[in-house]
């Protein structure tokens, strides 16, 4: 990014930005569906992709706007009636972002993720063309964790990381993060004397903050993970704004609003950040010294050959931990086999494998293009 382009300007300034807004501020204190809130943010927004720029919409809400219909005073905390309020309150909430971008003349289109979209190659292709199309065709991508379908095994964790993960999966130019807070405090804003933190361009500067439980009772984020998708982000150089939903335009416009997360990363694959950041592993394979070396130092694939034990109920193509002998995360990847062919390879080469077993075995426990080292 060129320099006069950095700091708020890059904002405004992103020919394609990602924008995610929370339950909270999509939301009445009694939890219906606010049509000004949503208007005024569907008026921002439309602004933006009228003058050229390529916007998409993470929206979190569906399972908000599917409690009141289903008689439901306060958020459920068991995953079948998560999943239930999610499929009333998906259409309900796409329906009020229809009708309010269409008094732009803006169309929107509905896209429901899962992680397996963003780590199986085929399914982030799937998911980068289709988002790219509607971006040709003029439309805003409205896009949320499926939820009627996410298990709590393997799922996102909260829309703060899906927009980071989408931020990268579209190569947008610039993120916003839209809550109830106006900007990062070094303390909970509630509290007296509490002061904003206008911009983070070294992360140690958040060393000793109290970032607190600040959140609401409709959402399911809070602090902590909007500056944990800001480091995703911005990791993957992607600028970063956090604000509240009311500064919205402002915000876009590159007005002194927020907090802004300087990029201080090369881009990186969403499955990557992905495995760094939120991921639920499926097991866990044990390595010899020899294959943590490799693995660390050289950033080589993980060979059957290095591994000498393994752990958990996994297929091909989940995410595994990779630990040294003392059970030490030194790493985490995507697995090429299921746990139940893993026995009767371990501690061999691949050229033996291949000679007994044929050449589909002679491949990697886990290619170096499908793994992120979490231990320099």
């Amino acid at each position: 990014m060129q320099p006069e382009l950095a700091g708020r300007g890059a904002v405004a300034s992103a020919a394609r930005v990602v924008v995610k807004v929370g339950s909270s501020s999509l939301t009445t204190t009694d939890g219906e569906l606010d049509d000004l809130r949503i208007r005024a943010l569907a008026d921002a927004l439309a602004a933006r992709r009228l003058a050229g720029c390529d916007v998409v919409l993470v929206s979190s809400g569906a399972i908000a706007a599917g409690m009141r219909p289903l008689g439901l005073t306060r958020r459920p905390g068991d995953l079948a009636t998560k999943q239930a309020a999610a499929s009333v309150g998906q259409g309900l909430l796409v329906h009020r972002y229809t009708e309010a971008f269409a008094r732009h003349g803006v169309p929107v289109g509905q896209v429901l993720l899962t992680v397996e979209d963003v780590i199986r190659r085929a399914h982030y292709r799937n998911a980068h063309r289709t988002l790219t199309r509607l971006f040709a065709l003029g439309a805003v991508p409205v896009v949320n964790e499926n939820d009627t379908v996410a298990t709590a095994e393997i799922r996102f964790g909260e829309n703060d990381r899906l927009a980071a993960l989408v931020a990268q999966l579209v190569q947008a130019d610039a993120l916003v993060l839209l809550s109830d807070v106006d900007a990062l405090y070094d303390t909970d804003p509630r509290k007296p004397g509490a002061r904003r933190v206008d911009s983070v361009t070294d992360w140690s500067q958040l060393d000793g903050l109290d970032l607190g439980g600040v959140g609401s009772g409709v959402g399911s984020g809070g602090m902590v993970t909007k500056v944990e998708s800001a480091r995703m982000a911005t990791a993957s150089g992607i600028p970063t704004l956090l604000t509240s939903a009311a500064q919205a335009a402002e915000a876009l416009s590159g007005g002194p609003v927020g907090t802004l997360f300087a990029a201080v990363g090369p881009r990186r694959p969403a499955r990557l950040l992905w495995l760094e950041h939120a991921t639920a592993t499926r097991g866990r394979l044990v390595l010899d010294a020899g294959a943590v070396r490799a693995v660390v130092e050289r950033q080589a694939s993980l060979l059957p050959a290095g591994v000498v034990g393994l752990a958990g109920d996994f297929a091909a193509g989940d995410p595994v931990e990779l630990v040294d002998e003392a059970g030490a995360v030194v790493a985490r990847g995507l697995v090429n086999f299921d746990a139940s062919e893993l026995p009767a390879l371990l501690g061999r080469t691949t050229h033996e494998l291949a000679a007994e077993l044929g050449p589909a075995y002679e491949r990697e426990l886990v290619h170096r293009d499908d793994l992120v080292v979490l231990r320099p």
